[in-house]
């Protein structure tokens, strides 16, 4: 009779066992946060960010932490398995909605799409329908990315600030009377006070960000955070010395 696989009571989900794992090693090698960032270099609310599984921190940080407890590898693994866990960008972005609602500033930089704080009913449709939706799932995500724009017609509404890389100007929907509503309903923008909108043409060459969307919000307690998105994945990004890289992009 083969032997019985023990079993550990550790999630089978890789970003919370990634997270059991790293606090599970602090906690058998005696060591508070403050001295794992003294040992390591990274401010210790990075390492708090990875035990509760709100950030997945970075492959330089997780190296480290290998190296520090000793399990040449492992952590490294668990991370790549948690980074490409498909169902974690609806947790990540479920917090990034969260955090939008709370922000008292944003400002959006778009590769290729408008942002959604900016499309019409017409537009959502046409992007959200090539993501294969049909039917009520459609139309229940097109009424929730609609009342994300509420945000903007409060009468204490906060500043917003979207940079279109000029690729989002030169990709018209494929119906051209709802493009040309899309781009009546930008320049209703422009009296709007709290909403200012620029774009990168091309002539301004290469840059760091070419190939990912990303969003940065100011919150109340006066952190930045960023939620960043290409083609594969979104991350949720709330360590402030990344932040701050990305905003000198």
């Amino acid at each position: 009779m083969p032997n019985r696989r023990a079993v550990t009571g550790r999630s089978r989900e890789p970003r919370r066992r990634f997270a059991q794992e790293l606090r599970q090693l602090r906690s058998s090698h005696k060591v508070t946060l403050r001295q794992l960032s003294d040992r390591l270099g990274w401010d210790y609310s990075l390492f708090a960010k990875m035990e509760k599984g709100e950030t997945l921190g970075g492959p330089e940080v997780v190296e480290a932490l290998d190296a520090f407890y000793g399990t040449p590898g492992l952590l490294l693994a668990l991370w790549e398995l948690a980074l490409s866990d498909k169902t974690q960008f609806k947790e990540q972005y479920r917090r990034y909605m969260q955090l939008e609602s709370e922000a008292v500033s944003l400002w959006h930089y778009a590769v290729s799409v408008l942002p959604g704080l900016l499309q019409t009913r017409e537009y959502a449709r046409e992007l959200l329908s090539l993501g294969g939706l049909i039917g009520t799932e459609l139309e229940a995500q097109i009424e929730a990315r609609l009342s994300r724009r509420t945000i903007l017609d409060d009468p204490d509404a906060p500043p917003f600030r979207a940079i279109l890389s000029e690729a989002v100007l030169r990709s018209p929907m494929a119906d051209a009377m709802g493009w040309q509503a899309q781009l009546s309903h930008l320049l209703e923008f422009e009296p709007q006070g709290n909403v200012t909108i620029q774009v990168l043409p091309f002539s301004a060459g290469l840059y760091r960000l070419v190939s990912t969307d990303i969003w940065f919000l100011r919150l109340p307690q006066g952190a930045t955070i960023a939620y960043a998105e290409n083609a594969a994945r979104g991350e949720l990004i709330e360590h402030s010395a990344t932040v701050e890289s990305l905003q000198r992009s």
